[in-house]
């Protein structure tokens, strides 16, 4: 857990100094359109449901590149297309925080994981939580 923290403090670190709003990602070139995200699936780990978001090679790559804000919106609509009784208290912050760090943490993650049952916090308890406040990832 240190080092996951560690990891998601050095990517926050990375944002702050992301270059300012309208540069180009740093390949230089256009940022992949969307889908940004597969597929979703609801999953049930002993009596609480976790919402599994399945992101496209293009919503991975996207991700980790500076000044996505418009894109993480498209993202979490087409998480409520394909989901829509996720649009619950706290998951849309969950989603960006994966959004902004999964792929530099732990890069093909197969999925990012959302939680109805965890708490709202602000962003930096989101952060130093790993993305899962209010108690430990489920185990899949």
């Amino acid at each position: 857990m240190a080092r996951l923290l560690a990891a998601l403090l050095v990517a926050a670190a990375l944002l702050i100094a992301a270059p300012v709003a309208g540069a180009a990602p740093a390949s230089g070139g256009p940022l992949a359109g969307p889908p940004y995200v597969d597929h979703t699936e609801w999953a049930k780990w002993g009596d609480l449901s976790t919402l599994r978001v399945y992101p496209t090679a293009a919503g991975r790559a996207v991700s980790v590149q500076p000044d996505t804000v418009a894109q993480a919106d498209e993202a979490w609509a087409e998480v409520l297309a394909l989901a829509p009784d996720g649009d619950m208290p706290g998951m849309r912050a969950q989603f960006i925080c994966h959004w902004q760090f999964a792929e530099r943490v732990q890069p093909g993650k197969t999925s990012w994981n959302l939680e109805p049952w965890r708490p709202e916090v602000d962003d930096e308890t989101m952060i130093a939580t790993g993305c899962n406040p209010g108690g430990t990832q489920e185990p899949f």
